[in-house]
């Protein structure tokens, strides 16, 4: 996601109601909503609609905009929200697609690799498995990951940790 500094910039601007700001904000925000959002649903209409609801939301709540003090975490956390909700409403129970998670590297050993990581990474329980992506891919801190999922610093610490012992284990990498 962007600079921090960016995004408060555009939050400010939203909460004074200029409508470029919102433009900004998708603009510097929407492709990293989208990737969390579509780690978290396993579906690519189903993120567009996260996305769609997290803009929603945000010109709906416009006066307490201008005082987020971490608006990555803030966003992020807004995706992870409506996801939920949307999973509430739907209740839904289909494990991620496969295809989603891999990555093919420029050869058969790094496919081969990719997909075992995939698989592994597939294979975490939810709350682990976001921890992952919010750190990895995200570059949350634990504080910022904390914020985003509503969660103590130490609860997305102690996920991560146990995440990451899992995968090693699954991938015969030792501790």
């Amino acid at each position: 996601m962007s600079d921090e500094r960016v995004l408060a910039e555009a939050l400010a601007g939203i909460a004074r109601g200029d409508k470029e700001a919102m433009a900004v904000l998708y603009d510097e925000a929407s492709r990293d909503l989208y990737g969390f959002a579509l780690w978290k649903t396993g579906s690519p209409d189903d993120a567009s609609d996260v996305v769609q609801e997290v803009f929603v939301r945000l010109a709906r709540t416009r006066a307490p905009l201008a005082r987020v003090a971490r608006p990555k975490a803030y966003l992020l956390g807004m995706a992870h929200r409506a996801a939920v909700d949307l999973f509430r409403v739907r209740r839904r129970t289909e494990p991620l697609e496969e295809g989603l998670l891999l990555d093919g590297g420029p050869g058969p050993r790094e496919c081969l690799a990719a997909r075992e990581a995939s698989l592994a990474v597939a294979a975490l329980a939810p709350e682990q498995r976001e921890i992952v992506y919010l750190r990895h891919f995200c570059d949350l801190s634990f504080a910022e990951m904390g914020a985003a999922l509503g969660i103590s610093l130490f609860t997305a610490a102690s996920r991560y940790r146990l995440a990451i012992r899992r995968l090693r284990k699954a991938l015969g990498v030792a501790p």
